[in-house]
């Protein structure tokens, strides 16, 4: 156990956690929404401070990242539990465990030092904080991030957007990616996530003005968030924060608690791509549906294919100095290290 950060005490033994955008005042001997952060006595404490539960090297661009650091591999790392409870999470048997197996928080116990090692060793040239909820192991991410910093490794989240703001602006200074899922309506949030939109939309915004890389991914579920308002909805605030973020449209696959649910159309993808681009939206990419075309990157300007993707491969990279080799309009991204994440396409 380690004592958490970003709480405070009340009356009596209780607690308020400030991590995320639950804000759970926790009483003495509970555990907040997240069932992995527990009141002792008056003082919160991690209850998954380094077990991790999941470890692997992953492309980057699986997480999905396709303006970060092109063909690379990332370190990817997980604790159990999550401060959702989306009823298609296709990582339920970990980001459910500790809420539906109370008291019971497995994992291999391992140190900050022992993952960035790990990171070097194998070459990684990220870390990412993946398949549960990465604020929910804030404490163990953010000690991983200050050390992989200071020897040139970068550090992702790939995270549900609900991180409350004083948490992001403590791993903002260690973050340089994270893919946010903005999944729909706040009532698709409410009724299938236990969650509200609002926090997640300022979260984007936030690390989006912090500095660090976003990308936004939104699984489309048949008859839940695919409606044409749905997706227009979530475009028209995308290119309200910068129209050249990346947007990931990905297709679900009954799951979990959504069984009854069928694939989504491809169709419905496309009408998503089109409605993005009609909207002004520079990058969109189409996910889980490989070798159709809507994984290249294309210039905004030209149209010319400059990322040739197949699944999580590169098949060819023509970036040259974040530019487009045809039109040299300048491609939104981080490119490489010296990269400026900021960098607008024309």
């Amino acid at each position: 156990m380690k004592e958490a950060m970003c709480y405070e005490k009340q009356q009596g033994t209780d607690v308020r956690c400030h991590l995320c955008s639950h804000n759970c005042v926790i009483k003495e001997g509970q555990r907040g929404i997240c069932a992995v952060r527990e009141n002792r006595q008056g003082t919160l404490y991690s209850l998954v401070y380094g077990k991790i539960i999941s470890s692997n090297i992953d492309p980057i661009e699986k997480k999905p990242l396709f303006h970060f650091l092109p063909g690379s591999h990332s370190l990817s790392i997980a604790t159990v539990g999550c401060n959702f409870r989306c009823k298609h999470c296709q990582n339920y048997e970990i980001s459910q465990f500790p809420r539906e197996r109370k008291f019971t928080i497995p994992g291999k116990d391992v140190s900050a030092e022992d993952i960035v090692d790990a990171a070097e060793k194998s070459g990684c040239e990220s870390i990412s904080y993946t398949y549960t909820e990465p604020t929910i192991f804030f404490e163990f991410a953010y000690d991983c991030a200050r050390i992989a910093s200071e020897k040139g490794i970068m550090n992702v989240f790939v995270s549900n957007g609900y991180t409350g703001e004083k948490a992001t602006r403590l791993i903002a200074p260690y973050l340089s990616a994270n893919n946010i899922d903005l999944k729909g309506s706040d009532k698709f949030y409410r009724e299938i996530c236990g969650a509200r939109v609002a926090p997640v939309k300022e979260t984007i915004r936030l690390m989006k003005a912090l500095g660090v890389w976003v990308e936004v991914t939104t699984l489309i579920i048949p008859d839940l968030n695919d409606s044409e308002k749905d997706l227009t909805d979530i475009v028209e605030f995308i290119c309200s924060v910068d129209p050249a973020m990346p947007w990931h449209v990905s297709q679900f696959y009954p799951t979990y608690k959504l069984l009854d649910k069928p694939r989504t159309p491809v169709e419905k993808l496309k009408l998503a791509t089109e409605i993005g681009r009609r909207s002004g939206l520079k990058f969109i990419y189409e996910g889980n549906v490989p070798g159709g075309g809507g994984e290249n990157t294309l210039c905004p300007v030209c149209g010319e294919v400059l990322i040739a993707r197949f699944g999580y491969r590169i098949i060819e990279d023509r970036i040259k100095e974040n530019k487009c080799p045809k039109c040299s309009s300048l491609i939104a991204g981080v490119w490489g290290r010296q990269s400026n994440s900021n960098t607008a396409a024309t």
